[in-house]
């Protein structure tokens, strides 16, 4: 995801990568994600990240922030980041299996025998030197 990431965001500027990476794991790390439902910041940390904007222009988060609230609040969170992180767990192996279920519908079975010819690789004479990981698909 984050090469995805890189090379929508460069394009020809490929060596522009470094000042890039930051913005974009913050994205990364403060979108939910499809298998989960939630952030891999909030499972990690246990709240949900406040966004630079939100810091900068004063938003509500921050206006009406109450420090001993907000300390009893985060250990009431602390208590239930089991439980969410469970639930991420248990959605993210249902997804796993409905991908799992779909692939094998389409999926065509084969079996060999003893002494069948197999092809092992089909990109012999194939010469992909040169490019890096970042070239244009």
């Amino acid at each position: 995801m984050i090469l995805v990431g890189l090379k929508k965001r460069l394009q020809e500027a490929k060596g522009a990568w470094v000042e890039e990476l930051p913005q974009l794991l913050w994205a990364y790390r403060s979108t939910p994600q499809s298998a989960t439902g939630k952030t891999p910041f909030r499972l990690a940390y246990g709240i949900e990240a406040m966004i630079p904007v939100e810091v900068n222009e004063q938003s509500p988060r921050v206006r009406f922030y109450d420090e001993v609230g907000n300390i009893q609040a985060h250990k009431e969170e602390l208590e239930l980041l089991l439980e969410v992180r469970e639930h991420a767990q248990i959605r993210e192996a249902a997804l796993k299996q409905r991908m799992t279920n779909r692939y094998n519908k389409k999926v065509i079975r084969r079996s060999f025998a003893s002494n069948d010819l197999v092809l092992i690789r089909n990109d012999i004479g194939v010469n992909n030197s040169g490019e890096g990981k970042l070239v244009a698909n």
